[in-house]
């Protein structure tokens, strides 16, 4: 279906708004997908924060013009599909992953920091963990320190409570004092 130019005015401003917005481009060819494929393909998507859309080359060339994914236009030919994401790794993750698991979508190229990516390139920084995951890892490395401190600390204060002379036995029974008794008071005889 064809667009008239109003439509494809606002295609290049909502595309070019989310490219502004974004760190990372990845492009994919998606001949001979399904619809289903592509719907679960874009349910993946949404879930990561990915902006995926299929775009005529045109169109998406004008969008990106003057954006640091203009380095990846010479990528754009054939039917594409647009992936752009916040994240620096999530729309390369997202396109790779599915990639895996479904021959028929291959993946072209893309761009990240101004600079353009091969589909190698793309694969490659799919392979970087998630903000999410690296976040945990440093936390994990900070903690490490710590806990072994504390592990240390606490196997130094075990042998000393084994190693402390157990505290002196009372004495035997017999030698305590005896307890006086209280006078059983008498009672009066009737």
């Amino acid at each position: 279906m064809s667009l008239n130019k109003s439509e494809k005015q606002t295609v290049v401003t909502d595309v070019a708004a989310q490219a502004a917005r974004s760190q990372t481009l990845a492009l994919a060819e998606y001949r001979g997908l399904t619809v289903a494929h592509l719907d679960v393909l874009r349910k993946q998507a949404r879930e990561k924060g990915v902006y995926l859309h299929v775009l005529k080359n045109t169109l998406a060339r004008r969008a990106v013009a003057g954006t640091p994914f203009e380095v990846a236009s010479e990528s754009m030919v054939g039917p594409l599909i647009y992936g752009f994401s916040e994240d620096a790794v999530a729309a390369a993750k997202v396109i790779a992953d599915f990639a895996k698991g479904n021959d028929k979508l291959v993946i072209k190229g893309g761009a990240y920091a101004g600079k353009s990516l091969n589909a190698d390139g793309v694969k490659s920084l799919a392979a970087i963990p998630s903000k999410e995951v690296l976040l945990a890892q440093l936390l994990g490395l900070m903690q490490s320190p710590v806990s072994r401190i504390a592990r240390v600390l606490a196997a130094i204060a075990e042998k000393r409570a084994e190693a402390a002379p157990a505290p002196a036995e009372a004495a035997p029974a017999a030698a305590e004092a005896p307890v006086a008794e209280a006078p059983a008071a008498e009672a009066p005889a009737a």
